[in-house]
């Protein structure tokens, strides 16, 4: 997949998992409800975030569809569920999204610590989908004279 525009990019997802974020949405655990109306939900991080995105076959907590940038919240992990992550990491990134995980107890103990890094992975994942910009010529490149298109002959064109 090509990040060079991800606002036309369509990323599938599957359909039965809509109604399950729905619910999601309805029902945040702590930690998410403190990141959504803390930091994600309105002007403070200056970028706008849907909630429980379904995405392929996986719901994203928090996802920037501009910039392919999913938050996630975890919570207790075990054996199992560090290795589903890492399995659901992979066919993301696959799909050109970056995901960045908190921990509940950072969110819900460190929320200033959250943002600021938060805000440092929005800046840097941002520089890294803008299209390149060409190097200035320095004087160097093609000399155009001022009558560009007109016949030395005829200067009315």
């Amino acid at each position: 997949m090509s990040l060079s525009n991800p606002k036309t990019s369509f990323i599938p997802y599957n359909q039965k998992l809509t109604s399950r974020a729905k619910e999601n949405r309805k029902n945040p655990t702590s930690a998410e409800k403190k990141m959504w109306y803390e930091i994600l939900n309105g002007n403070r991080v200056g970028y706008r975030f849907l909630r429980q995105k379904p995405i392929d076959n996986f719901i994203l907590d928090f996802y920037r569809p501009k910039l392919l940038f999913s938050v996630e919240i975890d919570g207790d992990t075990h054996a199992q569920q560090i290795k589903y992550d890492q399995v659901r990491t992979n066919t993301l990134n696959k799909l050109g999204i970056r995901i960045i995980r908190y921990a509940n107890r950072e969110v819900l103990n460190n929320l200033e610590g959250v943002y600021l890094d938060l805000m440092h992975r929005l800046e840097v994942r941002a520089g890294e989908l803008k299209p390149p910009r060409p190097p200035l010529s320095g004087g160097q490149g093609q000399e155009i004279p001022l009558s560009w298109g007109r016949d030395k002959e005829n200067p009315k064109g």
